[in-house]
């Protein structure tokens, strides 16, 4: 059998099932950022970021999908949200590299701290 005929039968879990997939793309983060000001219409967005309507429209539906962001409708208007208790499994996970960060910076002072000692003495 050819590759091409069995790559199309294997399954393939999509790349924006979860909140860590979803924000993995830049553009994504782009629209997230734009939206911690407070809600936004897709054109308002569209200017924002300098991004076309169609680009804006799909990355909003992943976001949508994985509840990132609420839509409510104003009229003709759709307009977006952030939901940011959604962003909690990647805070959680992020959080044990921060200490990790943290402890590390921690040493790196006590050691310049140690250094600074040790000439103040000579």
């Amino acid at each position: 059998m050819p590759i091409t005929e069995y790559v199309g039968t294997v399954a393939r879990s999509s790349t924006t099932s979860d909140v860590f997939n979803a924000v993995a793309e830049a553009r994504r983060r782009e629209i997230l950022d734009a939206l911690m000001a407070g809600e936004k219409a897709v054109g308002e967005i569209v200017d924002d970021l300098s991004m076309s309507q169609p680009q804006v429209s799909k990355h909003l539906r992943v976001l949508s999908e994985v509840g990132l962001v609420r839509c409510r409708a104003e009229g003709r208007r759709r307009l977006y949200r952030l939901e940011p208790v959604r962003l909690r499994p990647l805070h959680e996970w992020l959080a044990n590299y921060e200490q990790a960060w943290n402890d590390r910076l921690d040493r790196v002072e006590d050691y310049l701290n140690e250094l600074q000692q040790q000439g103040e003495q000579q």
